[in-house]
C-alpha cells in the first residue's frame, strides 16, 4: 500500500524507462479504483492466513473472498475501458481485446493479455454463475494470484 500511495501522492521515484504516461483520464476516478483495488488486496491477504480446511469449512471466508476478488477485477476491467474510451483507442468488443489494445500501447506488459483475460473470464463464471465455482478454486486463487492483481496497480499507477 505505501508504494502505491507513493505514486498517487507523486512522492515515489520510479526507475522503470518504459513508462507511458495516460492522457485524457479522470484522474481522481482511476486513483479511487487502484486504491479501492489495492484494499481489497489487503483483506484478501488476511485470509491468505487461513489454513485451507478452516477456510473452506467457513462459507463467510469462501464467500468474502469471491466477492473481493469479483470487485477487483470489475475494478480492472472500469480502469482498462475507461483508459481506452477516454483516449479514443477503440471500441473493445471483449474483455481480451480491452488488455490487448493497453498492450498495444505499452499501457501494460504484453505478458498479462492472457492473464488479465482469464481473471475477466473468472469475474464472469462468479457473477454468471456458468458452472459452480468451486470453494477450493477460490482458495488457490487467492494463495497464488494476488500478484497479478499488484501487477496490474503497479502498471497503473506508474503511468499516470
Amino acid at each position: 500500500m505505501i508504494f502505491l500511495e507513493k505514486l498517487l501522492t507523486g512522492t515515489a521515484r520510479v526507475m522503470w524507462g518504459w513508462c507511458i504516461i495516460i492522457n485524457n483520464i479522470d484522474l481522481p476516478k482511476i486513483k479511487q479504483k487502484l486504491i479501492f483495488m489495492q484494499g481489497n488486496l489487503d483483506k484478501l491477504k488476511k485470509l491468505q492466513n487461513i489454513s485451507k480446511d478452516i477456510f473452506i469449512e467457513d462459507f463467510r471466508n469462501v464467500d468474502s473472498a469471491k466477492y473481493l476478488l469479483q470487485v477487483t477485477i470489475e475494478a480492472m476491467l472500469d480502469i482498462s475501458n475507461h483508459i481506452i474510451a477516454r483516449n479514443r483507442w477503440g471500441k473493445p468488443e471483449t474483455n481480451k481485446e480491452s488488455f490487448e489494445i493497453l498492450a498495444s500501447k505499452n499501457i501494460i506488459e504484453e505478458k498479462y493479455v492472457n492473464t488479465y483475460f482469464a481473471m475477466a473470464k473468472f469475474r464472469n463464471r462468479i457473477v454468471h454463475m456458468y458452472f459452480n465455482v468451486n470453494d477450493e478454486m477460490i482458495y488457490e486463487i487467492n494463495q497464488n494470484n494476488l500478484g497479478d492483481f499488484e501487477a496490474f496497480i503497479k502498471t497503473i499507477s506508474m503511468n499516470l
